[in-house]
C-alpha cells in the first residue's frame, strides 16, 4: 500500500468500476477500522455494566452534533480541491489548502472552548440519571479536548479524498486504532490478572473506567490529526503546501467554504438536534433502553461502511468530472456508485435483520440488553437499502456544489418523518423502545425516495451548464 498514491479519475483507460473501487476501498475499511475502535470502546465500557455505557451513550449526540459541523468544514474544502483538480488549476487549489490550515487552528480552539463550557451542564439538559451525570460530563469534556485534532482529521481527509488519495487515511487510522486498542485496556481497567495463551501475569492498568476510554480516544485522536496535518505538506500529495508558504486570511476562500460546507453542516446539525431530542425521549422510557439504543446504534454502524466508501468516492468523482466539464462522465461514475451501495447495504441489512441480537450481545453481558437492541435492529434492516441511496445520492450532490438540496432531504426525514412519529407513537402505544427504531426506519425509506427522485432528475448536472 502505497503512501500518498492518488488514483487518476478522469483517466479514459480505466473502466470506472475499477476508479470507484480503488477510491472506495480504502474508504470502506477505514471505515471499518473506525467502527472497530467504537466496537472496543463498547464492548470495554460495556463490561463495566449499563450505567457506564449510557454515560457514554447520553452524550453521543453532541458528539455527532460536533461532526456534522467538521464534516460541513471539511467538505466546503475538500470540494473546490477536487474541482480546481479536475480543471488543471493546481495553484487555486493549494490556495485553498492553505486556508484549510488556517481553519484547524482557528476553528478548533473555538470548537474546544464551547464543548468545554458546555460538558458540565449537557447530561443535565438530557435528563440523564444522577448515576451517570458526573461520568458523562467527564467522558465529553475529555474528548472534547482533542476537537483541534478531530477537525484536523475531518479536513485533511476530506483534501486527500477530494484529489484522489484515500489511502493515506486509512494508513494514519490504522496507527490509531491500535494506540486506542492499547490505551483502553490500560487505562479503562485496573491493575490485573490476565491469561494470554496458558500463561498468567499481571498487567498495571489506571482503573478510570469512562474516563479512561475518554483519554484514550483523545490520544489517539491527536495523533492522527497531527499525521494527517502533515500528509498536506508531503512532496508526493499533488497539491503539496509548504511550511514556508504564506498563510494569510483568503476571505474569498472562506466565503465559499462557507456557501458550500454550511448547507452540509446545517444538513448535520439538523440530523444530529434530532438524535438529541429522539435520545432524550428514549432516556425518558430508561436506562436499560437507553443502554440497548446505543449498543444496537453502534451495531447497526457497521452497515454504514460500504455506503460511506461509495459516498465518499461519488463526491471526488463528480466534483473532478464537473471541474474537467465532462457531466456525463460524472453522470456515470453516480449511477456505478448508487448501485453499488444499494448492493452491499442490502446485504448488510439482512445481517442485521439475522444476527442483531448477537451483534449486540458483543458488547453487554445483560441478556435483556441485548434483545431489545437485536429486537429494533430487524426494523432497521428494512430500510438499508433506502438509506444507501440517500447516502450516495447525497454524495453525488456534494461533488456537483448541490449541498442545499442534501440539507432539504435531511429536514424533511429528520423534523417532518422521524420526530412527529417517535412522538406519536411514544404517546400512543405501549412499544416502548421499537417507537424510536420505526420512526427511523421510515426517515431512512423517505430520504431514500426523495434523494433518488431527485437524482434521476438530473438537474445537479446543469453546474456545467448540461442537462442529463
Amino acid at each position: 500500500m502505497a503512501l500518498g498514491r492518488t488514483v487518476d479519475v478522469l483517466d479514459e483507460s480505466t473502466h470506472p468500476t475499477r476508479i470507484i473501487w480503488q477510491l472506495a476501498w480504502p474508504t470502506v475499511l477505514e471505515q471499518f477500522l473506525i467502527m472497530i475502535v467504537q466496537y472496543v470502546d463498547t464492548a470495554m465500557v460495556g463490561s463495566l455494566g449499563k450505567n457506564a455505557t449510557a454515560a457514554i451513550a447520553v452524550t453521543a449526540s453532541f458528539t455527532w452534533l460536533m461532526g456534522g459541523i467538521f464534516a460541513g468544514i471539511s467538505l466546503g474544502f475538500g470540494v473546490p480541491v477536487g474541482r480546481y483538480i479536475g480543471a488543471g488549476k493546481p495553484e487555486k487549489a493549494k490556495a485553498v489548502v492553505r486556508q484549510s490550515v488556517i481553519a484547524i487552528f482557528l476553528l478548533g480552539v473555538v470548537a474546544t472552548l464551547i464543548m468545554q463550557l458546555l460538558a458540565p451542564h449537557l447530561p443535565v439538559w438530557l435528563g440523564a440519571e444522577e448515576a451517570i451525570r458526573a461520568d458523562a460530563s467527564a467522558y465529553i469534556s475529555i474528548v472534547s479536548a482533542a476537537y483541534l485534532f478531530s477537525l484536523s482529521i475531518n479536513i485533511c481527509s476530506n483534501i486527500l479524498r477530494c484529489a484522489g488519495d484515500t489511502r493515506t487515511p486509512l494508513v494514519f487510522n490504522i496507527a490509531t486504532n491500535v494506540i486506542n486498542v492499547v490505551l483502553n485496556t490500560l487505562l479503562i481497567f485496573p491493575t490485573r490478572t490476565v491469561s494470554l495463551f496458558g500463561l498468567s501475569f499481571t498487567m498495571w492498568g489506571a482503573g478510570w473506567g469512562v474516563r479512561g476510554a475518554a483519554v484514550a480516544t483523545a490520544i489517539a485522536t491527536a495523533f492522527s490529526g497531527i499525521m494527517l496535518l502533515t500528509a498536506l505538506f508531503r512532496p508526493a500529495f499533488p497539491v503539496s503546501i509548504r511550511i514556508r508558504d504564506k498563510f494569510r486570511f483568503d476571505k474569498a476562500i472562506f466565503a465559499d467554504m462557507v456557501r458550500l460546507g454550511s448547507p452540509v453542516t446545517f444538513e448535520r446539525v439538523t440530523i444530529s438536534l434530532g438524535q438529541v431530542l429522539l435520545t432524550a425521549m428514549v432516556t425518558a422510557i430508561g436506562t436499560a433502553e437507553l443502554a440497548a439504543h446505543s449498543l444496537a446504534t453502534t451495531a447497526e454502524s457497521i452497515t454504514y461502511m460500504p455506503a460511506f466508501g461509495f459516498s465518499a468516492a461519488a463526491t471526488t468523482l463528480v466534483a473532478q468530472s464537473l471541474g474537467a466539464e465532462r457531466p456525463q462522465l460524472a453522470k456515470r461514475f453516480g449511477r456505478y456508485c448508487i448501485l453499488g451501495a444499494v448492493i452491499f447495504m442490502s446485504a448488510m441489512g439482512v445481517v442485521l435483520f439475522l444476527g442483531g441480537q448477537f451483534l449486540v450481545s458483543l458488547f453487554t453481558p445483560d441478556v435483556d440488553v441485548a434483545a431489545l437492541g437485536g429486537a429494533v435492529l430487524r426494523i432497521e434492516a428494512l430500510a438499508q437499502p433506502f438509506f444507501a441511496l440517500s447516502m450516495v445520492v447525497c454524495g453525488v450532490m456534494r461533488g456537483a456544489r448541490q449541498t442545499k438540496i442534501t440539507f432539504v432531504i435531511a429536514v424533511i426525514g429528520m423534523w417532518v418523518v422521524r420526530i412527529p412519529l417517535a412522538f406519536l407513537l411514544l404517546r400512543t402505544t405501549q412499544l416502548g423502545l421499537a417507537c424510536a427504531w420505526i420512526a427511523m426506519a421510515s426517515d431512512l425509506f423517505v430520504r431514500g425516495l426523495i434523494s433518488l427522485f431527485y437524482y434521476r432528475k438530473g438537474t445537479w448536472l446543469n453546474t456545467t451548464g448540461v442537462s442529463a
